[in-house]
């Protein structure tokens, strides 16, 4: 929503080789209580004035000697950022009128002016131009908090995935068809997920292991065995089930470690 207030501090460029046009156009504008209009005679200068200040609206003339505001035109597109050209013009001419809304202008008014109407469209089209970058703002703020969660999100996978491979021997993921996505170690090997080879292992234990990350259960320090050239070997692991916003399984996630030493020493303490 655009505010009057806004409406009335919006910034104007008159531009009109007339200088009773111009004055006519200022006083209007003045009575009808807009604060920063400003104008020129020169349609050379507009480029510059306009590359310098960024108008919400300018009055062009059509009709002047030099340049004309077709010419005007043309030229302002080369700068506008954002390709809206943000002109109504001013033309004594009907059959100008399709030609300069075909060139960008946003609307016409004819000659000689009729105030009310003058002010209407002047009205409308800075209530449209205001909106319009109201919108672009937003758009680039949303884009740049976008930007920002996204490196928050990285940042944070980051420093997750650097915490798991500090703190335990493997990391892995899994997608939601069992795939191996990431990992850190040999988990192919050490854990006997996303590999062919299943000897040595202790088959129920594995089985059981198999089983949660099938039903995608969460578990924690599961504890098996297999056994490798006639050495038992234990291995401790933990794993998660991943979900999306919405809900959607995407797959699994799990750390694990080779706890054989600490059930040896175990073992002796026993």
């Amino acid at each position: 929503m655009i505010e009057p207030s806004e409406i009335l501090h919006a910034e104007i460029l008159i531009v009109d080789d007339q200088e009773a046009n111009v004055m006519l156009l200022e006083q209007m504008l003045a009575n009808a209580g807009y604060t920063r209009v400003t104008s020129t005679m020169d349609p050379f200068a507009v480029c510059d004035l306009h590359q310098k200040n960024h108008y919400d609206l300018i009055l062009l003339d059509l009709q002047m000697p030099g340049m004309d505001g077709f010419a005007v035109l043309e030229a302002l597109k080369d700068i506008e950022p954002d390709g809206y050209v943000p002109v109504l013009v001013v033309t004594a001419q009907p059959n100008h009128k399709l030609r300069a809304l075909q060139a960008g202008a946003k609307d016409f008014v004819g000659k000689p002016f009729e105030l009310v109407e003058v002010e209407t469209r002047i009205r409308n089209l800075l209530e449209v131009r205001l909106l319009h970058r109201k919108l672009q703002r937003y758009n680039q703020q949303l884009e740049y908090t976008v930007l920002e969660r996204t490196a928050q999100l990285r940042a944070s996978e980051a420093r997750f995935q650097r915490f798991a491979e500090l703190s335990t021997d493997w990391y892995w993921e899994q997608d939601a068809d069992g795939k191996l996505t990431n990992w850190s170690g040999p988990v192919a090997d050490m854990v006997g997920i996303g590999g062919s080879d299943t000897g040595g292992w202790d088959v129920a234990e594995h089985a059981l292991l198999q089983e949660n990350i099938d039903e995608r259960k969460a578990f924690l320090d599961f504890v098996y065995s297999r056994t490798i050239d006639g050495v038992l070997q234990y291995l401790q692991v933990s794993g998660e089930p991943m979900f999306d916003e919405t809900g959607r399984f995407t797959g699994y996630r799990g750390v694990g470690r080779d706890v054989t030493e600490m059930a040896a020493m175990f073992a002796k303490a026993g």
